[in-house]
């Protein structure tokens, strides 16, 4: 499947077998654990000059794991799909005995005791962690080009961004050095560069998965979430963060209104139609990226059997208002005590930002804590009606590494409020939202964001593998 999708120049074996096909493979014995694991390595090494997508490799140690699996497997104890596969983990979440930096001077040599349960999870599933992704610094921002490492690049255009701040992360599946890798997602952080590096990420609902063991940027807004070539590798990865069974149940949207286990409508007499709302005008948006993005929704639909209908969300600017305020402010109270004794080891565009939100009261906070609250109630009322709502995951393809200022239509930007303009509003909410590639501007991914009601990302994630069903038919080649 994964071989119809767009694919960089230069990428490694990931991009031609998905996780799928793998467990598949390791199970019959035509490929093993450390032939997987040496897939990974290679590729990270190779592509490591152009594209930057990691700051730690550990091959000793991801050797040993394969030899494990590969014995539990020929032993009979399998443990799942993910047994014996290579995954990455984004720079902010602990990983025991391995470097784990935040993307920062202040934490260069700093090697935590402890996984984060993220990752004990992962290792309990069987995947083996191959090494540590390139992170905006302490996950605060959008472009992945302020790192202690350097910028991570996107594969498809080597001088352009790969998006922040889960930036290492998309990057490494995107070229095919893992299948798999974990980002976190305050403000669009797995998505935005999912979509600009062309794979699926996922944001879900706030508190799914535990943030134990994560650095935080802001405990309010921070999530964990999975990136892969394809849905239904994300979907796999997903399963093994939160268990077999996933997070199923919706608790505000229309019950997946219609929506069989495989992603498909049902017939059953009294069931409503399912119905995706299409959300314009919300943001900044390059028109060659909405009518890219607006056309692979239409083809989702025609193949889901669903109708789009066009959908007003209510004062988007004061959603993205309440969310740099909460941000800000959290992002400062997390900071405070390294910002009094070693402001000078900050990259500087992300100690102005730090700084910024001390200058934010705990009145405005607490006014702004109580409009988020509201913002989840009015989304959640559109999702009552509604089972789907879609949008663009960014208003512009990758920029160039290093810019600041961008044109949108007619409007000249800062790049963050340009990136993060459409992803940060589902934040504020702590509703589940996931970009899945969309197609190609100027030889660029763009994605398209969908949005569920809270604890419905199984049936995002199933909407989504019929997006790549799509690709399987519609191949490289149209797209």
């Amino acid at each position: 499947m994964s071989s119809s999708l767009p694919v960089p120049l230069e990428a490694g074996y990931f991009t031609e077998h998905t996780v799928v096909e793998l467990a598949a493979a390791l199970r019959t014995g035509r490929v093993s654990p450390g032939e997987l694991v040496e897939h990974a390595l290679r590729a990270a090494g190779r592509l490591a000059p152009l594209f930057n997508a990691f700051v730690t490799i550990d091959g000793p140690s991801a050797r040993a794991v394969a030899a494990h699996a590969a014995a539990e497997l020929a032993g009979g104890r399998d443990r799942g799909p993910l047994h014996g596969i290579p995954v990455a983990v984004k720079d902010m979440v602990a990983t025991a005995g391995l470097r784990t930096t935040m993307g920062a001077r202040h934490f260069e040599t700093y090697v935590p005791a402890r996984d984060a349960e993220c990752v004990r999870r992962l290792r309990a599933a069987g995947a083996i962690v191959i090494g540590k992704t390139t992170t905006h610094e302490f996950a605060y921002g959008a472009t992945g080009d302020r790192s202690a490492n350097g910028a991570a690049r996107n594969p498809y255009r080597p001088g352009h961004m790969s998006g922040g701040s889960s930036a290492g992360s998309a990057v490494a599946v995107a070229a095919g050095i893992v299948p798999l890798a974990l980002g976190t997602d305050t403000g669009g952080s797995v998505r935005l560069p999912a979509a600009l590096c062309g794979v699926v990420g996922l944001r879900p609902s706030h508190g799914a998965v535990p943030t134990d063991g994560v650095f935080p940027l802001s405990p309010s807004l921070d999530t964990i979430g999975p990136m892969a070539r394809t849905a239904a590798d994300c979907h796999a990865l997903w399963r093994a963060l939160v268990g077999s069974s996933g997070s199923v149940t919706s608790s505000g949207g229309r019950a997946a209104g219609g929506i069989t286990s495989s992603g498909g409508p049902t017939a059953d007499e009294g069931v409503h139609p399912f119905r995706i709302g299409w959300l314009d005008a919300v943001g900044p948006t390059d028109p060659a990226v909405a009518t890219v993005v607006r056309a692979w929704l239409g083809e989702l639909a025609a193949e889901l059997g669903a109708d789009v209908v066009d959908t007003v969300l209510p004062d988007p600017d004061g959603m993205r208002r309440t969310y740099s305020t909460v941000q800000g402010w959290e992002a400062h109270a997390v900071h405070a005590e390294r910002l009094a004794v070693a402001p000078d080891q900050y990259d500087a565009e992300v100690l102005a930002r730090l700084r910024a939100g001390g200058r934010i009261s705990a009145g405005e906070y607490r006014d702004a804590r109580g409009a988020q609250r509201e913002a989840r109630r009015v989304v959640t009322g559109l999702l009552g009606d509604l089972d789907l709502l879609a949008l663009p995951t960014a208003g512009l393809v990758a920029p160039k590494v290093g810019v600041r200022s961008v044109s949108v239509g007619d409007r000249e930007l800062d790049v963050r409020e340009a990136l993060l303009g459409l992803t940060m509003l589902w934040s504020v909410t702590g509703l589940p939202a996931l970009s899945l590639p969309a197609g190609q501007v100027d030889g660029l991914p763009v994605g398209l964001q969908l949005v569920a009601a809270d604890g419905a990302e199984d049936l995002l994630l199933r909407v989504a593998e019929r997006s790549d069903e799509l690709w399987l038919g519609v191949g490289q080649s149209s797209r």
